[in-house]
């Protein structure tokens, strides 16, 4: 196996890790239309009570503010019933952060396609070299499966052990302001998404990343067994 083989195998395999990662994000958060995940977070962490609305209302908020984000709506804004009178429930600190974080998520979503777009392009490469795709895939996945898992370990015991740190180290590594840094006091949208909502989403889109891996494991695991039973033929 030659050494450009594996480097081009190796680099296509973390490529497509990272748009399983970013998928991961993105079914997580959208995956269920309707947002049922949202609800039952919102009951848990008594969302309504802290804000005195409607849970229809803490709904219909969530709806609009993810379609905000996915770059379905153009203003952060919706008057609703929230804390005693109706009002805009979202403040001009709430649109500020999250025009931040909806260009973060898009950007996102681009840099997956292009991820997927040189992996494609490196196995093609690897075909026109006359490659053992299926060897030379299946031992890179493995290298970067393995690369990752240890990533996702490390991660899972930080933030088992401190969440609320970790949280502050994302926040300071992918946002440039502290528009993130809210007060419960003045800004509803902090109280709709308390700490314990994020905790319970990264251990969701984590699950699922789990998942879409074993599944590309299982993949390259039954071409194996598929191309040995043709070879014992």
């Amino acid at each position: 196996m030659k050494k450009t083989q594996i480097i081009l195998a190796a680099a296509a395999m973390f490529f497509v890790i990272a748009a399983v990662l970013l998928t991961s994000f993105q079914i997580a958060i959208y995956g269920d239309p309707q947002y049922g995940f949202y609800e039952r977070l919102y009951e848990k962490y008594n969302v309504t009570e802290d804000l005195e609305m409607e849970l229809s209302d803490v709904m219909e908020v969530t709806d609009y503010m993810m379609a905000y984000l996915i770059g379905k709506e153009e203003e952060l804004s919706i008057v609703t019933d929230v804390d005693g009178r109706e009002q805009d429930f979202f403040n001009k600190q709430d649109r500020l952060h999250m025009a931040d974080v909806r260009n973060l998520f898009l950007g996102g979503l681009k840099l997956r396609t292009a991820l997927l777009v040189l992996a494609a392009g490196m196995i093609l490469l690897l075909v026109f070299c006359g490659a053992d795709i299926r060897l030379v895939l299946t031992k890179a996945y493995k290298w970067a499966l393995s690369a990752f898992l240890a990533v996702i370990l490390f991660l899972a015991i930080a933030f088992s052990i401190d969440f609320t740190m970790c949280f502050c180290i994302f926040h300071e590594i992918f946002f440039t302001n502290d528009l993130w840094m809210f007060d419960p006091a003045e800004d509803y949208m902090i109280r709709m998404l308390p700490e314990g909502f994020f905790s319970d989403m990264v251990i969701r889109i984590g699950l699922f990343f789990l998942g879409f891996l074993f599944i590309i494991w299982l993949i390259f695991r039954g071409w194996k067994i598929f191309a040995e039973k043709r070879q014992g033929m």
